[in-house]
Formats: C-alpha cells, structure tokens, sequence
C-alpha cells in the first residue's frame, strides 16, 4: 500500500458469486486492469492482485 495508499479502499480483494432472476449465476470481482487504472498501480504490484483472476475462473467451472 506504500507504492499505492487509495488500494486501501479495494482491499482486501473481493470476489461476489450470485444469481440472477432468471438462474445464471455470476462471479463479479474488480480485475487487476481496473485496478491498475483506479490507482496507478506499478506493473510489478499486479503480480499480487492479479490472482483474484485465477480464482473466479476456477470458481465460475
């Protein structure tokens, strides 16, 4: 949070699983992109935060 101390706000990562009116079921997080944009963070912090990717993929099989 040094390099970045507004990532504070989206920290810890969260990842939100629900369903909609009609029974698809939907895995919604904020991407390491936005992330990037929201708070300029350096390219080497992405490594971290970009996990959260990884997991709703497995989450949405």
């Amino acid at each position: 949070m040094l390099a970045a101390p507004s990532i504070a706000i989206d920290l810890p990562l969260k990842i939100l699983v629900w369903e909609d009116g009609q029974g698809k079921v939907w895995v919604s997080y904020n991407s390491s992109d936005y992330l990037k944009e929201r708070h300029g963070l350096p390219q080497e912090l992405l490594q971290n935060i970009a996990v959260v990717e990884t997991l709703a993929a497995k989450a949405g099989e």
